[in-house]
């Protein structure tokens, strides 16, 4: 299933990395000055009402050399939604994934996709050794995440710690054989991913993270209740 890349690390200009952008006006330039040295190809998915859409094109005019498309669609498509349109139009061997807060960076994400060397998919993992976490989440989302944990190896008997790091890289070969069954379109969307790939006899490596806290979380409770009704249905329906 692997084509080895030579000396272990994947040429970037084959690597696409897709970004969710919904309602991200007030952080998004800080986001696009932190990945301006990427040599690959950037995929912005806005599908928002505010003005990400037109300050990522003001700043793809200003930087002619960069590769960036936006993607624009007039009603939400939900987290796993706005990856899954990214991962399509990408159109490279490598494609990768990350939020827009920034708390993953470019070195890392790259890092990442070097992985893809060996392997079909590697995620970024805060709670492996070697992690290093330099802001750390509240007390409470710490638990939350450590509960959700142990819910996804029940129910899918994925081992991996940390399924929902926002820093995911993976051979757009394993993609393509299974982005068309993916259902989920919510905060879940990872859970299947890794889930269809484990299934499908892919390979994906599990990489201690450098991590900086910059959450403004979007889940709310509500989404919370739709993400676990949403991998209950997956499993069982």
């Amino acid at each position: 299933m692997l084509n080895d890349a030579e000396g272990g690390k994947v040429t970037r200009a084959d690597c696409t990395l897709v970004i969710p952008a919904y309602n991200e006006e007030r952080r998004i330039r800080s986001l696009l000055k932190d990945i301006a040295g990427f040599a690959g190809e950037l995929v912005f998915v806005c599908d928002g009402t505010d003005a990400t859409p037109e300050i990522i094109g003001a700043f793809a005019d200003d930087h002619p050399s960069l590769s960036i498309r936006c993607l624009t669609f007039p009603a939400r498509l939900g987290k796993g939604g706005g990856v899954v349109a990214g991962m399509r139009a990408a159109a490279t061997p490598f494609v990768g994934y990350m939020d827009a807060d920034g708390s993953t960076s470019l070195s890392e994400m790259e890092r990442l996709f070097d992985c893809l060397a060996t392997a079909d998919g590697a995620i970024g993992s805060r709670w492996v050794p070697g992690s290093v976490l330099t802001v750390r989440q509240g007390f409470r989302r710490r638990v939350e995440s450590r509960l959700f944990n142990l819910l996804v190896r029940a129910l899918f008997g994925l081992d991996y710690r940390d399924t929902q790091c926002g820093a995911k890289a993976f051979r757009k070969e394993a993609l393509d054989a299974v982005l068309p069954f993916i259902r989920s379109t919510g905060f879940e969307f990872d859970v299947e991913l890794l889930w269809r790939l484990r299934r499908g006899g892919y390979r994906v490596v599990e990489i201690p993270i450098t991590w900086e806290n910059r959450d403004e979380s979007k889940v709310a409770t509500s989404d919370a209740k739709a993400m676990l009704m949403g991998m209950i249905r997956l499993r069982f329906g």
